[in-house]
């Protein structure tokens, strides 16, 4: 059985901002009103995805250059490196689609990260999302079942640590080993009584496994 392994939402998380408001406020402003709907659970987290990334109607080249101006936590870019020099394995685990991640990975360099997410491909000025309800993590809400991604890499790992900040992270948080929450997640963590420690920056969770020997 490998060591650990560190697993990290990506929307919120390792971005400063999710991509569906970038395509939003530039591209269609009618997502406002859909947010709120979904927010108010009237519409499926994949549904609104759905609508929200078909509504670009932009060439390939000007989606890549708005995926290469999304703003990110920088210490993960250092974080990473650590992570992978002491033994762990970094993952990706997004309910956006791994298009715009690969992305911003191929951007920065970042090599050795395996991504589980929706899986997303750009089609007549669009990206869309291939939604397989076979899959053994699909989710009927999310696309992808993220408790069932951490179950999975449990069984490979004697550690699995988690970072997340809203909603969806949750439910990966149920069953991690050790859980760092950004944001929004910090307070559905302590309604749902699930421990985490509270980090702002990928500079803090590297500081806690500094100082608990996990990182040298």
């Amino acid at each position: 059985m490998n060591k650990w392994a560190f697993v990290s939402d990506f929307d919120g998380t390792i971005s400063h901002k999710d991509f569906y408001w970038i395509v939003i406020e530039k591209y269609f402003p009618e997502g406002k009103r859909l947010f709120e709907q979904w927010r108010a659970g009237k519409i499926k987290d994949i549904d609104f995805l759905n609508t929200i990334f078909t509504s670009i109607h932009q060439d390939e080249e000007k989606i890549i250059e708005d995926i290469h101006h999304i703003p990110i936590d920088e210490t993960v870019l250092p974080f990473i490196t650590h992570v992978q020099r002491n033994g762990g394995d970094f993952y990706i685990l997004s309910a956006g689609t791994d298009y715009y991640i690969r992305h911003i990975l191929k951007k920065y360099n970042i090599r050795g990260v395996d991504i589980f997410s929706n899986e997303g491909y750009y089609h007549d000025k669009n990206i869309h999302m291939r939604i397989d309800p076979n899959h053994i993590h699909y989710s009927e809400r999310y696309g992808i079942d993220k408790s069932s991604v951490i179950r999975t890499l449990k069984q490979t790992y004697k550690t699995v640590y988690f970072i997340g900040d809203s909603e969806p992270d949750v439910h990966a948080a149920k069953v991690a080993d050790v859980t760092f929450a950004k944001g929004a997640l910090q307070s559905l963590l302590r309604e749902h009584h699930i421990p985490f420690i509270p980090v702002d920056t990928f500079a803090d969770v590297e500081r806690h496994l500094r100082e608990k020997g996990v990182l040298t």
